[in-house]
C-alpha cells in the first residue's frame, strides 16, 4: 500500500518511500521478542505486546480498556499486568538502554534531563499534589516525573524515568502503603532524581555531556554532584546568577556581577556570530561567548571555577540563554554550543511520548503501575525511533549529534569568518512538523494511522534546536 503524500509544506522532506512500512508487523513482533525473557510467563509477553502495540494505535484514548477492547481481550488481565504484575521494569529498561547503546552509542552523545507533569484528578494516585505543571504554566493537581533522554547520531530517545514523590507523601505511611511505595524509596528532589539517573544508568550509554535547564543549573548541589561523578555538564542558569570573573592567569579578579551584566559589557568583537538557518523572514542568527568564573559555595574555600557560556539569538524572536559548565580544558565554544543545542531533545522526546505513545494516558494509581506504564510507553517510542532510522528519508543527518570528527574539523576556520549553524530538518521540529499533518502510514496493529508525521516514526527525531556547524563562505 502506497502511503498518501504528506502536506505540501513538508512533502519533500518527509516523503515516505514505497515499501518503507512493509514488514513492520514482523519487526514489531521481533522487537517485543527481544524483551521476552524479561517477562515471567507467556501471558505476560502477550500482554506486553498488546499494551505496547496499543500505545501506537489511533484510539480516542489509549488507556487499558480501549486497548483491550480494540484487541478483543478482557480488560482485567491487562489491567493487572500493567498495574500490579510481578515483572521487573528496571530489567526491561536496562535491555532498552543496551539496545540504544548498540544502535546510537557515540562518544559525543548527550544525556539530557527534564521533568514533566501529568494532570490527575483526586488524591489517590501516588505522588499527586498541587504542583507546577509546565504544560499549563501554573500550579495544578498532578504527578511529576523526571526523565532522561539520550541524543546521538541524529536521533534521541527516552532511556530512564523516575516518579517524584513529594515530601508529604514520603512521610505518610498510610498513603505509601495504599499505593505500594517500596520501603527503600525516600524523598528526593527532582534534581537529585536526575543526578541519580545519570550516575546509575547514564553510564550505560557513551556520552560527552549532561545537559539540562535552569531547574538543574540554578542549584550548586546538582552541578557539584555531577562534577563529583566526573560528568561534564552544561546546565542553564538564571540571568541574575552572581559570578566572579577569573582572569586568563586563572586568578580571581574580584569583579562580581550577574551573568547578564557581564554579557552586556562585552565588546561586539568578542562574540562569535552564528548563522543558524534561513527563516521565513530572513536569516536567523545567534551570538555566543564564554568566560571562566568563580562560583562561591556555602562552606568557606569550597568555591570552584566553572565556565559561563552565553548564547544570544538575534532578530524578532531574540532570546538569551546562560549556562554554567564544568568543562575540561580544550573544549571549544562550538562544542559547547552543540551541547546546548541538544537540550530541547528531552522536551521533544516527552512531547512525542505524550502525542504518539500516550505517555500521559493512564489510569493506574500505584507506584509499580506508574513505572510499568512509563516503561512500556518508552518501548513504544524506541520502536518508533528504530522504524524512523530504518525508513527515514531526510536531507541529511544532524552533524551536531554525530561522532565522526566532523564537528571539530569544521571549527578550524579563520577568525575573521563567522560560523554557519544550519538547523537540519532532521533536528528542527518547528521546521518539519505541523499539527494535523498526515502521511497515512498503514497501521500494522489493526488500523490506519493518521495524525502527525511523528506518530509513525518518520518525523524528525532530533533536538528541536540541534545545529549543523558548517563553514561560512
Amino acid at each position: 500500500m502506497r502511503p498518501p503524500k504528506a502536506t505540501k509544506r513538508n512533502a519533500a522532506e518527509w516523503e515516505v518511500e514505497e515499501g518503507a512500512v512493509e514488514g513492520m508487523l514482523e519487526r514489531f513482533t521481533a522487537f517485543m521478542a527481544s524483551f521476552g525473557d524479561l517477562f515471567v510467563r507467556r501471558e505476560q509477553n502477550e500482554h506486553a505486546r498488546t499494551y505496547v502495540g496499543g500505545r501506537l494505535r489511533p484510539l480516542t484514548r489509549r488507556t487499558i480498556e480501549p486497548i483491550a477492547t480494540a484487541k478483543g481481550e478482557q480488560r482485567r488481565p491487562l489491567q493487572k499486568f500493567v498495574g500490579a504484575a510481578a515483572w521487573d521494569d528496571e530489567a526491561v529498561m536496562q535491555e532498552q538502554r543496551r539496545q540504544v547503546a548498540r544502535e546510537l552509542g557515540s562518544r559525543d552523545g548527550v544525556l539530557i534531563v527534564d521533568g514533566s507533569g501529568f494532570q490527575k484528578k483526586g488524591t489517590k494516585s501516588v505522588g499527586v499534589k498541587r504542583q507546577y505543571l509546565g504544560r499549563l504554566g501554573k500550579q495544578e493537581n498532578c504527578q511529576v516525573g523526571e526523565f532522561l533522554t539520550y541524543a546521538a547520531k541524529g536521533s534521541h530517545v527516552l532511556v530512564d524515568r523516575r516518579l517524584y514523590l513529594p515530601k508529604e507523601w514520603a512521610e505518610d505511611r498510610d498513603r505509601r502503603a495504599e499505593c505500594y511505595v517500596p520501603e527503600d524509596v525516600a524523598f528526593k528532589t527532582g534534581p537529585e532524581l536526575a543526578v541519580e539517573m545519570v550516575v546509575t544508568h547514564g553510564r550505560e550509554l557513551s556520552h560527552r555531556w549532561v545537559v539540562g535547564d535552569d531547574t538543574y543549573g540554578r542549584g550548586k548541589e546538582t552541578r557539584d554532584a555531577l562534577k563529583k561523578a566526573k560528568e561534564q555538564y552544561l546546565l542553564e542558569v538564571p540571568e541574575n546568577t552572581r559570578v566572579e570573573i577569573v582572569g586568563r592567569d586563572g586568578k580571581r579578579t574580584g569583579s562580581v556581577l550577574s551573568a547578564s551584566a557581564w554579557a552586556a559589557k562585552q565588546a561586539p568583537k568578542r562574540w562569535r556570530k552564528y548563522r543558524i538557518r534561513d527563516g521565513e523572514k530572513g536569516p536567523i542568527q545567534a551570538l555566543a561567548i564564554r568566560t571562566r568564573v568563580y562560583i562561591p559555595r556555602d562552606a568557606p574555600k569550597k568555591g570552584r571555577i566553572e565556565t559561563l557560556c552565553v548564547v544570544k539569538r538575534l532578530g524578532e524572536n531574540a532570546k538569551t540563554w546562560y549556562y554554567l559548565s564544568g568543562t575540561t580544558e580544550g573544549e571549544s565554544l562550538g562544542e559547547m554550543v552543540r551541547a546546548a543545542s541538544c537540550r530541547h531533545a528531552v522536551e521533544e522526546s516527552i512531547e512525542l511520548g505524550k502525542g504518539d505513545a500516550g505517555l500521559a494516558e493512564y489510569e493506574v494509581r500505584s507506584w509499580i503501575g506508574w513505572h510499568h506504564h512509563m516503561t512500556l510507553c518508552i518501548l513504544a517510542l524506541w520502536f518508533l525511533v528504530l522504524e524512523h532510522r530504518r525508513g527515514k528519508k531526510t536531507p541529511r543527518l544532524s552533524p551536531s549529534l554525530r561522532s565522526d570528527g566532523w564537528l571539530e574539523n569544521s571549527l578550524k576556520i579563520p577568525p575573521d569568518r563567522s560560523t554557519t549553524l544550519c538547523v537540519s530538518s532532521a533536528c528542527s521540529s518547528s521546521a518539519t512538523r505541523t499539527p494535523g499533518d498526515t502521511i497515512g502510514v498503514p497501521d500494522v496493529f489493526g488500523h490506519h494511522l493518521g495524525g502527525s508525521a511523528s506518530a509513525h516514526g518518520v518525523a524528525a527525531v532530533g533536538g528541536r534546536n540541534a545545529l549543523n556547524i558548517e563553514h561560512s563562505q
